[in-house]
């Protein structure tokens, strides 16, 4: 099996997550996200007639079997400061998130 995600990629990937793994458990999650890449390869090898329309679990989405979109509540989480107080940088109550050009995600 080929590797669709290259320990290289994986290390540039979990870098810019800022994500701290040993390398025995950043091996273990690259080989299930390759894992994952060849069901999606499985799954897109499926053949499907370009008359197929879209679908959820097999049934079309129809007036009679679509639920109503729930209502938008605003709602601040019972947690929030907890959360902002992990955050490695804060500006006027907001994290900030550093600028990753496309360039460094190539």
């Amino acid at each position: 099996m080929t590797d669709h995600i290259s320990q290289e990629d994986f290390r540039k990937l979990a870098d810019l997550a800022s994500l701290e793994l040993p390398e025995e458990e950043a091996e273990y999650l690259r080989r299930e996200l390759n894992n994952q890449m060849v069901s999606i390869e499985v799954l897109e090898s499926i053949p499907i007639e370009a008359e197929t329309g879209l679908a959820a679990h097999g049934l079309p989405y129809t007036d009679e079997n679509s639920p109503l979109p729930r209502p938008d509540v605003a709602r601040q989480d019972p947690h929030r400061q907890e959360i902002l107080d992990q955050a490695p940088e804060l500006e006027d109550g907001y994290i900030v998130v550093p600028d990753i050009s496309q360039e460094e995600l190539d």
